[in-house]
């Protein structure tokens, strides 16, 4: 069963992101699953640190990306979502292709929820997972 509270759809949420940080690393929303959504990031010259890896903050980018788009949609209409706290474990560099996100909820609740981000490499090999906890504002 969904865990979506408000209307979501890929070109909604693809639209959402013209001219902002997450359109110029060019990140890109892949998948809506019923309890996941899954994104990219480009390994290329917009997104790479001085010695050719993947810098770490834009792993957390995209991180807080699919976190931040999971706790909206799952949150009830009128309610908005903003970020408390992020963490990420960086466990293998990337250098080329791209770097692909899933987030998962690991718990929602009222008032704050905590979403679980994990990024693999083309070969699907883990190269960081993160971890964000929102708080859930209701209506003013």
């Amino acid at each position: 069963m969904p865990i979506w509270k408000k209307p979501l759809n890929l070109e909604m949420l693809r639209s959402a992101h013209a001219n902002t940080a997450i359109e110029h690393l060019g990140i890109e929303i892949t998948e809506i699953g019923d309890d996941f959504l899954r994104g990219r990031v480009p390994v290329d010259a917009r997104t790479k640190q001085p010695y050719g890896l993947l810098h770490g903050g834009v792993s957390v980018v995209l991180a807080e990306t699919l976190g931040s788009m999971g706790a909206f949609y799952s949150c009830p209409e009128g309610h908005r979502a903003v970020g408390l706290d992020i963490n990420a474990n960086h466990l293998r560099a990337a250098t080329q292709g791209w770097v692909t996100g899933t987030a998962r909820p690991v718990h929602i609740g009222k008032t704050t929820q905590v979403w679980q981000i994990d990024m693999v490499n083309d070969e699907g090999q883990p190269t960081c997972v993160s971890r964000i906890t929102m708080a859930i504002l209701a209506p003013r």
